[in-house]
């Protein structure tokens, strides 16, 4: 396998993979939050002011995902076939989930009927939170290993998904959406609205560091070997120090109303949350629990060099690209909401 920096392909690729879901998490993550507290605004208006929020940029932030899926097809095409099949349910379920959050927000402004209004709110909030569980499901499972057999294919049933740690891991990034949700919605918002959102930030702050401190308990009470990198390179230990650092910043920020900063900080710590995914899995890809021999990694599933080599270029062109294209969106839709006309 060649190399690049003297980093070889196979793990610039991963790190390419790495920060795309990176960007979709924090992207995708507010206006999954966005959604999953919908339904605790109680005004039309309120709901309308929110929607608009996450309008111009919500299929935009998709992008990040299908960009995602297209690096693992391309530079780990075993890994793509073992685990878009190891996941097919959840996977499945996540899909179902988007396509009606896209539907929900498309077709609720079509008719002025209250009950139809009302359906397509509970239509787009249920389908924010399955989409959120279904994320944190899969994170949870790729960090904890699922059964692999001698061919790398998925050799579980539909219940080894479901374990303690994954089921609290999902939880969590539900929790971590909605407050980055909220702080997402209060900068987007005013008046009234504002301090509804306000005290919603807070309240989703809360519900997330209790969400977290009670998976990294027990992570580090019954899955310890998740933490062997940072024990044997004490140097590390400057991601999770930054993290809680960054995660102690939320509440201070929301409580002196500089939420641009609050967002900031929970932007960052969902990139430190993910880096230390990536680190705590590297070399794996998908993990094979009881099997370790059996295990998937950035080695042996890994596409040709020369692949490796041109598609890096590809990534190095392309990602910057629709990076800018992001910040222009936002830039262009920046400042707080007001509805007209074309509104949903």
């Amino acid at each position: 396998m060649g190399s690049f920096l003297g980093i070889e392909y196979n793990v610039w690729w991963f790190l390419v993979f790495g920060a795309v879901i990176t960007g979709y998490a924090i992207l995708d993550g507010f206006d999954l939050g966005a959604g999953a507290l919908h339904l605790f605004l109680n005004k039309e208006q309120s709901r309308r002011i929110a929607l608009n929020a996450i309008g111009p940029v919500w299929d935009g932030n998709e992008v990040w995902l299908v960009i995602g899926g297209g690096a693992m097809f391309a530079g780990f095409p075993v890994a793509y076939a073992a685990i878009f099949s190891a996941f097919y349910i959840p996977f499945m379920i996540f899909l179902m989930g988007i396509i009606f959050r896209a539907v929900a927000i498309e077709f609720r402004s079509k008719e002025p009927m209250l009950w139809w209004r009302k359906t397509w709110d509970i239509v787009y909030c249920v389908s924010s939170v399955i989409i959120a569980l279904s994320l944190g499901l899969m994170l949870g499972n790729v960090a904890y290993g699922l059964p692999l057999n001698a061919e790398k294919e998925f050799a579980g049933n539909n219940y080894s998904f479901f374990h303690p740690f994954t089921i609290m891991v999902a939880i969590t990034t539900l929790a971590l959406f909605m407050m980055h949700g909220a702080i997402y919605l209060t900068m987007k918002t005013e008046n009234r609205l504002y301090t509804k959102l306000h005290l919603l930030a807070n309240n989703f702050t809360v519900f997330f560091v209790l969400s977290f401190v009670i998976t990294t308990l027990y992570t580090l009470l019954y899955i310890p070997h998740l933490c062997d990198y940072f024990k044997t390179h004490p140097v590390s230990f400057i991601i999770p120090i930054l993290m809680i650092l960054a995660i102690a910043n939320i509440p201070r920020q929301i409580k002196k109303g500089k939420y641009r900063y609050a967002f900031l900080s929970s932007a960052i710590t969902i990139a430190l949350l993910l880096i230390m995914v990536a680190i705590e899995v590297f070399p794996y890809l998908l993990y094979s629990a009881g099997a370790p021999e059996n295990s998937i990694t950035v080695y042996n599933a890994a596409a040709s060099a020369k692949t490796m080599k041109i598609l890096l270029v590809i990534a190095l062109i392309g990602t910057p690209l629709v990076a800018i294209y992001t910040v222009f969106v936002f830039w262009t839709f920046k400042g707080k909401v007001k509805l007209d006309e074309t509104s949903y």
